[in-house]
């Protein structure tokens, strides 16, 4: 059964299984208008005021699941027209007030937004409000509260705010893609770009499928992935994979081995080092921290050292990479990863690729996907890159004391790096998840929960290879 953590992921992911579905067959550009009216039958809304609203903002998530606006940069697109059931928000003044005569909040606002009526309760001019919060702070009652959007709780870089329409608006200079607007958004108002039809566009011509092209295409899956599809076993996903034309299926975390290497020795090198595999951690550095930028390894993440590897050992080969996070299109569209890595999706692309071709893969015989470390596999949960990283100097003999940082969502990343830029962190090696549980945590999970974790480190116990080095050691 299709797991999904809510309706709106539901929905979207609908969307997403009736655009593949025309895309295989060819038929996309002529039934684009009916996809709405298919999910959204009848007369009687179900989602929103009525029926003929459905449809258009379904016409909008079409769209981006197309790809979305092309002179917007920016993976998170933001669906104005479904963006307008949230209150204001800012800050209000609530029955609390007791209408003293001190009026602190009015002396404190700097913008004249505050007046009273005929009892002495406070009023607050949303106009002239800057929502700087003085007046919440002095208030002896407490009477004075500040509210936010779902979506500007969830922005931690505070990327989100209003525009003139009081729709949602994404400052592009501060984004890092994460996605956790899209997962917290309750009417599924801000979404990722996909590039499923890019996907299925390559799978089509590849050799594996009747256009008889001259490549092959290679899955390169996030370990992440051993804690989605819980109504199958991994080796039925494997399977499917490869019915929906995928050559071969290979773990990330093979690449996760190689990075896991490569960065312990540029540590012991440099001797402070933040990681590089959280595409979203490293924008975050760049945008916020610019100088902090000399201490972000060189290394390429696990996904682009991977796919790097696999097309100068394959000619003609084709990879794309599958797993739980919104950042990583934005990462493969850099200069450097675009050569390594055609196309990027999230697990609930996957599902309604799967779907979308009818298979169902609970019934599938089970194939195999063994070829990473224990140490590779736990990447995907927070703390597995240090783990990883020590184990990394272990195995070379590398004499250094790693003080390993481990942040867990990009609120503790925040603080590690005030604490480096001030020079007073206490470690020398950041490893800087901007998801909370690491990439278990991500955007694109069709689950997230603590559970996911122990399913990691189940996956992790499962590889025949128990150290870093003879993983790597079948790449020679």
């Amino acid at each position: 059964m299709r797991k999904f953590d809510t309706k709106v992921q539901h929905l979207k992911y609908k969307v997403l299984r009736e655009v593949a579905r025309l895309a295989w067959n060819d038929t996309l550009l002529e039934n684009i208008m009916d996809i709405p009216a298919r999910l959204a039958p009848g007369k009687e809304a179900t989602m929103r005021c009525c029926v003929y609203k459905e449809r258009a903002i379904l016409g909008e998530r079409v769209k981006i699941a197309m790809g979305g606006d092309k002179n917007n940069p920016n993976i998170i697109e933001v669906i104005d027209i479904a963006c307008d059931e949230c209150p204001v928000g800012g800050f209000e003044v609530t029955n609390a007030c007791r209408g003293c005569l001190a009026h602190r909040c009015e002396d404190v606002c700097k913008f004249g937004a505050i007046s009273f009526d005929h009892n002495h309760v406070a009023h607050i001019d949303k106009s002239k409000c800057k929502e700087c919060g003085a007046c919440a702070k002095v208030c002896p009652y407490t009477a004075i509260v500040g509210r936010k959007r779902p979506c500007q709780n969830a922005c931690k870089v505070k990327a989100i705010s209003m525009n003139e329409e009081k729709a949602a608006k994404i400052d592009n200079s501060k984004c890092i893609q994460c996605g956790a607007c899209v997962y917290q958004c309750p009417f599924g108002a801000i979404m990722d770009k996909s590039f499923m039809v890019n996907a299925i566009d390559i799978l089509k011509k590849s050799e594996r499928n009747t256009r008889g092209g001259n490549y092959k295409v290679y899955a390169v899956v996030a370990p992440s992935i051993s804690s989605q599809f819980s109504y199958a076993k991994l080796g039925q996903v494997v399977t499917g994979l490869k019915k929906l034309g995928f050559h071969d299926v290979i773990e990330a975390a093979l690449g996760a081995d190689m990075v896991a290497m490569a960065e312990a020795k540029e540590l012991s090198e440099k001797g402070l080092l933040t990681s590089s595999c959280c595409p979203a951690f490293v924008q975050y550095i760049k945008s916020q921290f610019p100088n902090l930028v000399e201490h972000i390894s060189h290394n390429m993440s696990p996904m682009a050292v991977l796919a790097k590897y696999i097309k100068e050992t394959t000619p003609n080969a084709k990879v794309i990479f599958i797993g739980p996070c919104t950042a990583k299109k934005a990462e493969a569209q850099l200069e450097e990863v675009k050569p390594w890595v055609d196309t990027v999706l999230t697990f609930e692309e996957l599902q309604a690729l799967f779907d979308s071709r009818d298979i169902e893969i609970e019934t599938l015989e089970e194939g195999v996907l063994d070829n990473a470390s224990y140490f590779g596999r736990i990447f995907a949960r927070s703390g597995g890159l240090t783990d990883a990283a020590a184990q990394a100097m272990k195995e070379q003999n590398i004499d250094f004391e790693i003080k390993p940082v481990v942040c867990d969502g990009i609120e503790a990343c925040r603080m590690a790096l005030l604490k480096l830029n001030k020079g007073i962190l206490d470690g020398n090696f950041i490893e800087g998840m901007a998801c909370i549980g690491g990439c278990i945590g991500g955007a694109g999970c069709l689950t997230h929960g603590e559970k996911n974790k122990a399913e990691v480190d189940k996956y992790g116990r499962e590889a025949l290879e128990k150290n870093i080095s003879d993983a790597i050691s079948l790449l020679k």
